[in-house]
């Protein structure tokens, strides 16, 4: 992805290209969800999230905070190899599981009811992604 940079850090009120990011984590984000999703303990949350970070009503800071954690995600390269069996997916787990913790009120019930929809079908990616 090229509007992030390993390291980078955002802070208060700085500005991210949250259009690029949305694209990227849209493209990507089903199959490395299949890829991981025995190993997310919390993976209803975590596509509510994506479905709350698609949908055009979530707040911009809402937004922001859950595609930079499922951007990194996603990314192919990060502070632990996601190739490292268990380990590798732990941090994350620990990205992913503090970005929901901090936007929590801002799911709402049709976000679950869109990850219950896409993770009851077989192959983990649902044949459309709207909010």
């Amino acid at each position: 992805m090229d509007d992030i940079k390993i390291g980078e850090i955002l802070l208060p009120g700085e500005e991210v290209d949250t259009k690029k990011r949305e694209a990227n984590v849209r493209r990507r984000f089903w199959p490395v969800l299949k890829k991981a999703f025995s190993r997310l303990p919390f993976a209803r949350d975590v596509v509510a999230g994506y479905y709350c970070a698609i949908d055009p009503t979530t707040p911009k800071r809402v937004k922001a905070i859950l595609l930079a954690a499922l951007a990194y995600f996603i990314l192919p390269f990060d502070a632990i190899p996601d190739l490292l069996a268990v380990v590798g997916f732990s941090d994350d787990i620990a990205v992913l599981a503090a970005a929901i913790a901090a936007v929590r009120s801002s799911l709402k019930p049709d976000h679950f009811v869109q990850a219950d929809a896409a993770l009851s079908q077989e192959n983990l990616a649902p044949s459309e992604h709207k909010a």
